[in-house]
């Protein structure tokens, strides 16, 4: 069992993301520790972009400031190896192709693997794509997530079939953010991917309340959350991590009673 599946053995997983680098690096380290301590069964930690294609506003004006402070793939890196010698939660990165390729893949990959990262998520790779990331991430014991939205329908069989860790279920059209309600009928695509997988499932996009992610964890293995969290960070800056601790806690119970 990889330790990404592992996340999931303990009943339904909850998924925080936060933007590395927003405001800086040592403020992301402290909350990606306060994640873990608060619950998190396993984390995303987003490697900024200039042109981060699957985000909201939130997440990209996020990913605007932590580029203008300065952060690399190598002090994201750099800020893994320190979090690793006692954070012991699974942690995969969320970034896009392009901080893959530039870095030079095998590179990033493998620096991936020696620095405790457990997979990747590319959500600008499609699957008739993945083979471009998919042996390499293999050779290097990481998981390449699969996302399967909506719109996959027919391929979502096709997806499930062939992916690793766990599968990433996106709840709604567009980009990520905020939603006030998720009326994509998640059920149905959950079905669809158990019938050809046996990994775990979470869903993602839009859940931002404790009823949100109960009602998301009932109906799958997990609930992942991004812009609320980036949302307080944006907020509260350098001070944000009891507000991050506080909102964590609440959600880890709501989706422990799914």
């Amino acid at each position: 069992m990889s330790n990404i599946a592992r996340a999931f053995a303990d009943g339904k997983a909850f998924i925080p993301f936060v933007t590395c680098g927003d405001p800086d690096l040592e403020t992301t380290a402290k909350v990606v520790r306060c994640l873990a301590e608060s619950g998190a069964d396993l984390i995303e930690l987003g490697i900024p972009f200039s042109d981060p294609t699957a985000e909201g506003p939130v997440i990209q004006a996020a990913n605007v400031r932590a580029l203008a402070a300065g952060t690399t793939t190598d002090k994201i890196f750099d800020m893994v190896r320190d979090l690793r010698k006692d954070v012991t939660v699974p942690m995969v990165f969320m970034t896009y192709a392009n901080v893959v390729f530039s870095y030079g893949s095998q590179r990033f990959i493998s620096t991936c693997a020696g620095i405790g990262i457990d997979g990747l998520i590319l959500p600008d790779i499609p699957y008739e794509e993945k083979d471009e990331f998919d042996p390499i991430c293999k050779q290097y014991g990481l998981d390449l997530v699969s996302l399967v939205a909506p719109t996959s329908e027919d391929r979502i069989a096709m997806v499930a079939r062939e992916a690793s860790g766990f599968i990433y279920v996106v709840s709604s059209l567009g980009v990520t953010g905020v939603r006030s309600e998720i009326t994509t009928d998640i059920g149905a695509m959950v079905k669809l991917i158990r019938a050809s997988s046996p990994l775990p499932c979470a869903v993602g996009f839009g859940i931002s309340t404790p009823e949100q992610a109960k009602k998301m964890a009932a109906l799958s293995d997990g609930a992942i959350v991004g812009s609320a969290i980036v949302k307080l960070i944006a907020r509260h800056g350098r001070e944000a991590v009891p507000y991050v601790a506080e909102y964590v806690k609440s959600m880890k119970d709501a989706v422990r009673q799914a």
